[in-house]
Order: C-alpha cells, then structure tokens, then sequence
C-alpha cells in the first residue's frame, strides 16, 4: 500500500502496508472501555484488515490528572486482542471526550498539551510530527493507494478548538429532552462558533480540494444526524453548513463519513441542497452502549445498541469500484450495510 501522511503520523511503525497497492477493506470503531473486556477484538482481528481507525474514546480517561491518564492508555494497550490488533493490521487514531481528557470538553480543558503528547506517544506518532506542535489540535489526513486506486482518510480534531456548548437548564433536560431522547444540549445561536477553528477549516477545505478518488472524513462525532440533543455537528450549524457548502463550491466527487461517540450505531444517508448523497456510518461502541437511542430523521433502517464495529470494503476489481458499509457485532456478523458504486457519490467530471 502507498501511503503518504500530511503530517508524518506513526503509521508505518504500526503495521506492513506494502502488501496491496490500495485498501479493500478499512474497519473502524470507537468508545472501548480500558477496564472491561474488549471481546470484539477477536471479530476484528480474524477480518484481516488493510487499516483499523479508531474514531475516539479510545480509552476513558476522565482526568486531569496526565499520571492516571497515562496509565490508562497502558491499560488498553495491554489487552491482548489490541497487541494483536496494532502488531499485523496499520492503525490510526483520533480523540474524542473522554481520551482527550473529561467529558464533553472542549477548548478549556486544561490539560490539553499534556494530554495531546500522552496521546501521541501511545499511538508512536514520530517526534517530528506536526501533530506534536501544530497550535490548534492534532488533526491530520492520510492518503493510500495511486492512480485511479486512492482513498484519503481526513481526520479533524473536534476537542482543542471548541467553543462552548449551549446546555439547556437541568428542569427542562428532565420534563422535556429526557422524556424524548435527547441530551442536554441546544445547537449554538453564535455564528462564529466552530468545532474546527479557522486555521482547521482551511486546512481541511485544502484537504478536501485533493484529487483522491474516495475521501473518508473520520468524524469522532456524529456528522450527518438531526439534532440529538448530544454531542454532534448540529450543535454548531455553522461547520455543518460550511462542510456541506464546501463539497459543492470545489465539486469534491466521492465524500463518505464515519463516526463514533453515541454508543450506538446506524446509517444515516442526508443530500438536502447536495448533488449526491453523503453516507455516515456510526459505528460505536467497542464496549460500551446506550439503551436510549436518540430518534434521527436522516437514520436509514434499524439501528443497534449492542458492541460493534464497522467495516468500509471496496471493490476495486469492478469498472465501477462497488463500496459497503457495514456494522459488525462481537461475532464479526453484520448487522446492517449499505452499498453503492463510487460512480454514484462522484457526480462532477
């Protein structure tokens, strides 16, 4: 596999990957529990994987204390299914609440330098990457494959830069968001207020203006959702406008997402104003679930509470590459998909 990294990552210390000359078949998840027993790892590990992206609560750290955060990473990475995970499959990894350091933080968490070298140094990203220094969080992209064989894989950081969110009085989380599924937030009146940051936003526009037949955008939140009343881009309208006001202004053929955070997973399919539909793949958690599944207008089919995985495949053999994304559960069964061909996500010549 060619692989080229806009910000020096770790990856080749982390697996072969000159075996194929693009990947087939990319599985992902998030929200695994250090302290419990990561069973799916078996699942996983038997699929073979070309790439396993982590999509955030890597671990439950909840701390501030960086001692007792980084003892937590050990615990993950002493897990055997997760050794035999990082020794023959490559792995990447972003952040989400809990392993950036507390939950449902953002900007103000103080710790944020501390916990972001911690991270770093777990998932062996080299000294020199812009990860380590870059001022505004550790967001990054990596492309594999050549010619007509490429997929990027962008992912943005939703932690370092976030603005405050709008929290809804305790009285009316009780009588009203509870009673319907919903959490505790309201989506941001501020215009200006980003999950991204400006410097990200144009960093991630350049990102998307790149030539790579396939862009996954590797969101640690759910991107695609109606509002939930959790965390997610609909709290702040204005990225969620911007993403989508972008893939029509530079004609970005080829766009899927996925995601992770809900503890729970599903499909959500959304094209309003777009000139092809966007797939969002959730795929949460490795251990943990949510008996409470928010409703989603944009949700196609059933959705699962139970552990999962999630496994994008493409078949590149056809005229027309074919993709699948599928939710997996402990026994590496399916339990949901959806299939298309990239021709129909990639309407601009």
């Amino acid at each position: 596999m060619t692989v080229i990294n806009s910000v020096f990552s770790g990856l080749l210390l982390l697996g072969t990957v000159s075996a194929i000359a693009a990947p087939s078949k990319i599985l992902f998840g998030s929200c695994g529990h250090q302290d419990k027993p990561i069973a799916i790892f078996d699942a996983i590990n038997k699929e073979q994987a070309d790439l396993f992206m982590f999509l955030g609560d890597n671990i439950y750290g909840d701390t501030e204390d960086m001692a007792v955060l980084a003892e937590k990473y050990q615990r993950l990475g002493q897990k055997p299914g997760f050794k035999t995970l990082r020794a023959n499959t490559p792995v990447i990894a972003m952040w989400d609440d809990h392993d950036y350091g507390e939950n449902d933080a953002g900007s103000d968490y103080p710790q944020k330098q501390q916990s972001r070298q911690i991270m770093l140094d777990f998932w062996q990203e080299p000294a020199n990457s812009a990860r380590r220094t870059r001022a505004d969080g550790i967001y990054t992209s990596y492309t594999y494959g050549e010619g007509e064989r490429t997929v990027k894989v962008i992912m943005p950081d939703l932690r370092f830069n976030r603005a405050p969110l709008n929290q809804v009085s305790a009285t009316t989380y009780q009588l009203e968001r509870k009673p319907a599924k919903q959490g505790p937030y309201s989506p941001s009146t501020d215009k200006k207020a980003s999950m991204l940051g400006e410097t990200q936003w144009q960093w991630l526009e350049n990102e998307l203006k790149s030539d790579e037949k396939i862009k996954i955008i590797a969101s640690s939140l759910q991107l695609l959702a109606d509002f939930t009343g959790w965390e997610s881009w609909a709290n702040y309208p204005a990225d969620r406008e911007r993403l989508f006001a972008l893939i029509k202004k530079h004609k970005v053929n080829g766009v899927i997402i996925v995601s992770g955070d809900t503890h729970w997973g599903e499909l959500s399919k959304y094209q309003q104003g777009l000139d092809y539909p966007l797939y969002e793949m959730t795929s949460s958690g490795l251990t943990e679930k949510w008996k409470d599944v928010s409703p989603n207008k944009y949700r196609v089919g059933d959705y699962t509470h139970e552990v999962n995985y999630g496994d994008l495949s493409i078949d590149w053999q056809t005229t027309d590459p074919r993709i699948r994304i599928a939710l997996k559960g402990i026994n590496g069964k399916e339990i949901l998909h959806t299939e298309f061909v990239l021709s129909s996500i990639s309407p601009y010549q």
